[in-house]
């Protein structure tokens, strides 16, 4: 049985994993930690710093103001830490580099394993067209998602930045961009509209050719699910260390 504390508990992603982790018989909800506590069939508590009990790892899925607290509670407790949030600065993926020399830490910006597949292919694509072929990225999300351009579009951009074999510069606003396309950009569009859960689509564009690649999330369950799936693979990992979802991918 996997203990896991759920952070967010409160909000809409907490709830899924709650219900996701309810109906799994090898995963147990000790507790919760939200801003605002709430009566839940777990304690609620306000700040990591308040729980004294066993966990096994915690979820996150609530907002990067809550990392420095998350951070020190995993190094104090030796508790492993799955960090499905997104929207961290440059500095605090610094902070989580750091801890991740202390304690076992799962972090992903899209915790659906098709989006993990999606980069693969992304990166085998880019190895293959990307010295002579345009990369655009366009990524579309519910109104009130914050951050733009996605995590997840940035980690297909790293994807193909790495395998195609030049120098790349990511243009976010072309409309900024008052010259001709240049051969080492990549375009990263995001549209922000309605209930959309998530699209991802990449194009190739070469000469008299195209080829897209798209991802389309149905629903939040399968972030929900990933996530699930990575708290019980972090569990049984003792060696400090930053790990992904490819840790889940079979080879």
């Amino acid at each position: 049985m996997h203990k896991i504390i759920i952070s967010g508990c409160n909000g809409h992603m907490g709830r899924v994993v709650e219900a996701l982790c309810n109906a799994d018989p090898d995963v147990e909800v000790v507790a919760g930690f939200d801003i605002l506590g709430s009566e839940r069939p777990f304690p609620v508590y306000s700040s990591p710093a308040l729980f004294t009990g066993e966990a096994d790892a915690v979820i996150d899925f609530s907002s990067p103001a809550a990392l420095d607290g998350l951070l020190d509670f995993a190094k104090t407790r030796h508790i492993p830490l799955v960090l499905a949030t997104t929207g961290y600065t440059p500095e605090q993926i610094a902070r989580i580099g750091e801890a991740a020399t202390q304690v076992p830490i799962f972090r992903s910006a899209n915790m659906s394993l098709g989006i993990n597949v999606l980069l693969s292919l992304v990166k085998k694509a880019a190895g293959v067209l990307g010295d002579s072929y345009d990369i655009e990225i366009v990524e579309r999300h519910h109104r009130r998602k914050v951050d733009a351009p996605s995590g997840t579009a940035l980690m297909i951009a790293d994807a193909a930045a790495e395998a195609c074999g030049h120098e790349t510069e990511y243009v976010y606003d072309r409309q900024s961009v008052r010259r001709p396309r240049d051969k080492k950009e990549i375009g990263i569009s995001a549209v922000r509209g309605g209930t959309i859960v998530g699209e991802h689509e990449i194009i190739f564009a070469g000469h008299d050719e195209i080829m897209e690649i798209k991802h389309t999330a149905l629903s939040r369950d399968i972030f929900a699910a990933g996530a699930v799936q990575a708290v019980k693979f972090i569990s049984g990992v003792s060696a400090p260390g930053l790990y992904d979802m490819s840790c889940l991918i079979p080879r």
